[in-house]
């Protein structure tokens, strides 16, 4: 490639730093909201756990780089991560985030079903589907990143129906409200939360035919299924006041 720099630019004059990528990637299991993690290989913070990701390479981009880190450090394969709709967060530049050198990261955040059990690779010895509530501590200043990311895929819930891709096929209310209490770490009032999602055009479907029974004295439950929408209107919003915990 010629060098097109304009006459007397010097690019030494700067001084260098590297761009790196962390993920924080969601998923539900077990009624929990979990995270991946990986844990490190290499110092600093050996032995520590931490939030997947890496160095960019000469002639990559932040999101190449992020789903190539993704699935060298966690054995996803690579199809698998090609496919997840990673979501650009932010960047985080404060000078000594990084005990090596000065270090830019971007970061990356997911909330995706149905994710297969991970393995370590790369420079990370293990890799593990951890509860959001447990994962610290962290190493470099993944904590304050992994808080981030979790308000993101929160307010996501609010303005889209990602939370149906959590439940069955067929759901029942009770089902659906359960995936917004589990990432929104709040308890919702069910005639409210039930009245508001069926106000709500194209979100969910009735499903005809015989109710599941929801194992008590109540009613029988109806079933629904995702409707048509992919954007809330109007958007399901977290009770005021109510923080995650």
């Amino acid at each position: 490639m010629s060098d097109t720099r304009p006459e007397g630019y010097d690019p030494y004059a700067f001084e260098p730093f590297a761009v790196t990528v962390d993920l924080a990637v969601f998923t539900v299991r077990e009624s929990r909201l979990h995270v991946l993690l990986v844990e490190r290989g290499q110092e600093p913070y050996r032995g520590a756990w931490a939030l997947p990701g890496g160095f960019l390479l000469p002639r990559e981009s932040a999101e190449t780089a992020a789903r190539r880190e993704l699935a060298e450090e966690t054995g996803l394969s690579e199809r698998t991560a090609a496919a997840l709709h990673l979501e650009q967060l932010r960047t985080y530049s404060a000078p000594d985030r990084d005990p090596r050198m000065r270090v830019v990261s971007v970061a990356y955040t997911a909330l995706v079903p149905d994710l297969p059990e991970p393995r370590g690779g790369g420079d990370a010895a293990h890799a593990r589907w951890t509860s959001v509530s447990s994962a610290a501590p962290l190493a470099f200043d993944h904590e304050r990143i992994l808080a981030d990311a979790h308000e993101r895929i929160g307010a996501k819930l609010e303005y889209t129906c990602l939370a149906t891709a959590f439940c069955p096929p067929r759901f029942t209310l009770g089902e659906l409200q359960q995936v917004y209490e589990t990432v929104w770490g709040v308890e919702l009032d069910r005639p409210n939360f039930r009245r508001k999602v069926l106000a709500t055009p194209g979100f969910v479907e009735a499903v005809e035919g015989e109710p599941r029974r929801t194992g008590g004295r109540g009613k029988p439950a109806a079933l629904y299924r995702a409707g048509a929408a992919s954007v809330l209107h109007p958007p399901l919003l977290r009770p005021e006041g109510r923080q995650q915990q």
